[in-house]
Formats: structure tokens, sequence, C-alpha cells
């Protein structure tokens, strides 16, 4: 089995997982800049989470620039090359968001989303 074969069948998991899922009451969270006595402006932030459908996102603390992946570890490594050849600060907050900027990550979380949102309308019949 090929890793591309892999994703895929884990994104058709994750699509049929969210389609059972019950909606979530509680909004995403929204990402306030970081306070400059935690950490400094010269060194680049990235915040790294999950959003509602349970797809990995990481995302520049100044929202330039972010993507979705399915795995933490393909988060992580964006982040890294983003920063390269500095080095970067790795956030992950504790409640799920969403990415409110185009995705420069994993191009196959697009096509998962539309299968998701088809999954979840055939199961609701």
């Amino acid at each position: 089995m090929t890793l591309q074969m892999c994703e895929e069948a884990a994104m058709a998991a994750i699509a049929l997982q969210a389609a059972h899922r019950q909606p979530r009451q509680v909004p995403p969270a929204e990402l306030r800049p970081l306070d400059p006595d935690v950490i400094s402006a010269a060194i680049p932030a990235f915040f790294i989470g999950r959003n509602q459908a349970g797809l990995w996102v990481a995302r520049e603390a100044h929202g330039r620039i972010g993507g979705l992946f399915l795995f933490k570890s393909s988060a992580v490594d964006f982040a890294k090359r983003q920063s390269a050849p500095a080095r970067c600060a790795l956030v992950f907050p504790s409640e799920t968001f969403e990415l409110d900027i185009e995705n420069r990550g994993n191009s196959l979380i697009a096509l998962a989303a539309q299968a998701r949102h088809l999954i979840a309308r055939l199961a609701a019949r």
C-alpha cells in the first residue's frame, strides 16, 4: 500500500467519522496575537491544532500563511519549512480552530472536505 493510498484511506475515515459526529455547540477559537512578553516578535510563531473536522491546522501567528494537514507531524514540518533557516515557536491551543486564510498545505484536504460534506448529506437521508 502506497503512502498516497494510506492518506486517502485516512481522509475517508475522517470524513465518515465527522459525518457521524454530533455538531459541536462550541464555536472554534479565535487566534489572538501572541503577547510580546511571552515571545519575541522576531521569532516566527505558528499555531498548530485541530479544526472541527479533525484535520491538523498550521497557521502563522500573524496570519500570513497556513495550511491543512492529515498528520500533526506534517503540520509541524510545514511550520519549520516556512520559518527556515531560522527556527520557530510552536503554539498548541487546546481549543479547535479553523484555517481562516488560503490553504497552502495538503491540496487533497479540499477534496476531503467536499467528500465529508457529501457523506454527511447522504448520512442524513
